[in-house]
């Protein structure tokens, strides 16, 4: 392409020395000079869209994509789009007999479908978001992307739930506030002003006070997010960050979006099937057991991949300096153990050592080579701590159908919203949760059938009505621990007649979690690699969470741009953090609901004027507002005075301090 027209632009362009490909929004104040142009690093929007040339000698490069979930088909589309490599020169090896990794979703009505997990997402998924609303409609007609498929569905079915908790097999328990004392109010505020290098190592029950942990709010939130007491407070940390702006809809879930069907048919069908088009090839059944590197000093270069096929050939691909090789480490649902209704799952994976077979292989192989690589006994060492199970309800008309009616925002067969999300039962033994999403949730479901989701966190303790783990019941025995938990045990085996069950037990589906320190994971593109970058769940970014698809999608952006050295940045998480509207509506829910204190001095300073509609509304009528404030002024002023002494105290403590130094 000629840049003749284009005063100052050398062609190719290609990122100067010292570019940021990850920008951290939180590492510098941010501010406009002359040598500083790029919109702030975390900022989104049609300025950031904006498309780089050819990247040099891109049409004669290949690359070669280890596994075909969101990260790896996101690897590939960025190859395809920002760097303008031939999609025949890509290649992606999936260790699975079908592609979407993780995201996946199959079966049928007769013998069951199965979704082993689903992923709750919001609106500021950015960087999932810039792929897809350049991707096909899986059902709209040409011209419409799935983002614009997923916003009319959205758009016109608002999700909510209306029974997010439960107890006393089959109530619905209060579920309006947090319950947060002051004290635990604090704590979470604490846990935001906390430098992440201070939280290496820490767990959940290390920071927070066994108030906090018995809160409607950690309820929420673990069963929500799938987070356990032992997991790492760091990671709570970048949530919270990450979610702020939906903390006031944790409870009943209006802060969530989902898509029409399960995650395989709305993201990776019409993702794979882009890619395919276009001519990325892809081979299944192919596991990536190690990389061969070439170690000159601190570089490290990949020239060849070494593979093995489920029928036990192994094979050798040679890879060119020149090529690039996106490789996933860890995984989420590697080693699933899957079961029925008359069968338990048999896990194959030992607590704290995979085996050689498992997927975790390649990246325990990397790691023997180099620090850089990072520490991935860390993850995978104790499966009683990162392992949970789900089941796939497949059901006909049944009483337990018609308890499913109750408690749903709509009719379970309208087509829109029916629990909203997760219902939790909290007195379960398991920490039960079951979820009905829109149905149908798969295109090929027939009108009588719905399709639910249950999971437990819980591993080790016996059941309520089933006296024994979770792992080691059948499916039918799972069923009736929810029909006890939802008050409609005496009519099982009606219910089961109609219900087909499918299992699946994961023992490293928080893995990513696990308490962690600098250095454990590998960056994206590890130091001194000159063709390798890293994909997934197990890597560093800067600021984002992990178990999600947006943080997938993030880490096959930040690769592909840094090994091609292409002059674009991948931003920072969307600013919503730094919005003093989120703050203080998510102060106010903090507070269960109540003004926080100092929330009626700035209604005083602020209503009638521009930024009155930043404020939470006050709760209580206008005539009794002014004696409110003036309890909330007199609590100030006392706290005021306290500060105060303490102030001067300081103050003087080192006055005389310096004083007796200076003598």
């Amino acid at each position: 392409m000629s840049t003749e027209k284009f005063p100052g632009l050398n062609a190719p362009v290609v990122a100067p020395e010292g570019f940021e490909f990850e920008p951290d929004a939180a590492g510098s104040y941010w501010h406009n000079t002359p040598e500083n142009t790029r919109p702030p690093f975390d900022m989104i929007g049609m300025y950031q869209r904006n498309k780089p040339l050819a990247t040099p000698g891109i049409e004669s490069r290949k690359a070669y994509i280890v596994g075909t979930g969101i990260a790896g088909l996101a690897a590939a589309f960025y190859l395809i789009r920002d760097a303008h490599m031939p999609a025949e020169n890509i290649t992606i090896l999936e260790n699975l007999p079908v592609e979407g990794g993780s995201l996946d979703g199959a079966g049928n009505a007769e013998d069951g479908f199965i979704i082993r997990g689903g992923r709750e997402m919001n609106w500021n998924y950015d960087n999932f978001w810039d792929i897809f609303q350049d991707v096909p409609a899986l059902e709209l007609p040409e011209g419409y992307s799935v983002l614009d498929e997923y916003r009319m569905v959205n758009d016109a079915d608002p999700n909510w739930s209306k029974a997010r908790l439960m107890h006393k097999q089959g109530q619905i328990k209060d579920f309006s506030s947090f319950g947060l004392s002051k004290s635990e109010q604090l704590e979470v505020m604490r846990l935001l002003l906390k430098r992440k290098d201070e939280l290496d190592d820490i767990t959940v029950e290390q920071y927070f006070s066994k108030g906090f942990l018995a809160s409607n709010f950690w309820m929420f939130w673990r069963t929500m997010f799938a987070f356990q007491n032992w997991h790492s407070v760091l990671e709570m940390k970048l949530y919270l960050h990450r979610f702020l702006d939906a903390v006031d809809g944790f409870a009943d879930m209006s802060t969530l979006v989902f898509p029409k069907y399960n995650q395989f048919d709305s993201f990776v069908r019409p993702l794979s099937r882009m890619l395919h088009d276009k001519g990325v090839k892809v081979r299944c059944d192919m596991q990536v057991r190690n990389l061969r590197l070439e170690i000159v000093g601190d570089r490290k270069t990949v020239t060849g991949l070494v593979c093995r096929s489920h029928a036990g050939a192994e094979e050798v691909i040679d890879v060119d300096p020149r090529d690039l090789v996106f490789a996933i480490t860890g995984s989420l649902t590697e080693g699933t153990a899957y079961g029925d209704l008359d069968t338990a799952p048999d896990l194959q994976r030992g607590k704290v050592e995979p085996g050689e077979d498992s997927d975790w292989v390649l990246w325990k192989n990397l790691a023997k080579t180099s620090p850089v690589f990072g520490k991935p006994e860390k993850f995978y060492c104790d499966t009683d701590r990162s392992m949970w199970e789900s089941a796939t309800l497949t059901c006909k008309p049944s009483p337990f159908v018609e308890k499913l009616k109750e408690l749903s925002v709509n009719d379970p067969y309208s087509g829109r919203t029916v629990t909203g999300g997760i219902i939790t039962f909290t007195d379960s033994a398991w920490l039960l949760s079951v979820t009905c999403n829109r149905q149908p949730h798969f295109p090929n479901q027939p009108a009588d059938t719905l399709v639910l989701w249950v999971y437990a966190l819980f591993m080790d303790k016996n059941g309520d009505y089933v006296k024994k783990p979770m792992p080691q019941c059948t499916g039918k025995e799972v069923l009736a621990e929810l029909c006890y938990h939802l008050g409609i045990v005496d009519q099982l085996e009606e219910i089961a007649a109609n219900t087909k069950v499918r299992l699946a037990l994961m023992p490293y589906i928080t893995a990513e979690f696990m308490p962690r320190a600098a250095g454990d994971r590998p960056h994206v593109v590890p130091e001194g690699c000159t063709n390798l970058g890293l994909l997934g769940q197990f890597v560093e970014t800067r600021n984002d969470i992990v178990f999600t698809m947006e943080s997938s999608v993030r880490t096959a952006r930040v690769a592909v741009y840094t090994l091609l050295n292409i002059p674009k940045q991948v931003p920072d998480l969307n600013p919503t953090q730094y919005d003093i509207r989120n703050m203080l509506k998510g102060a106010r829910a903090l507070n269960n609901n109540q003004p926080f204190l100092g929330e009626r001095l700035l209604h005083r300073l602020l209503d009638n004027t521009y930024y009155a509609h930043i404020l939470p509304p006050l709760p209580e009528a206008e005539e009794k507002k002014a004696g409110h404030f003036e309890e909330e002024l007199e609590k100030l002023m006392k706290m005021g005075d306290g500060v105060l002494k303490t102030f001067g105290s300081k103050v003087a403590d080192i006055a005389e301090y310096l004083r007796k130094k200076a003598s």
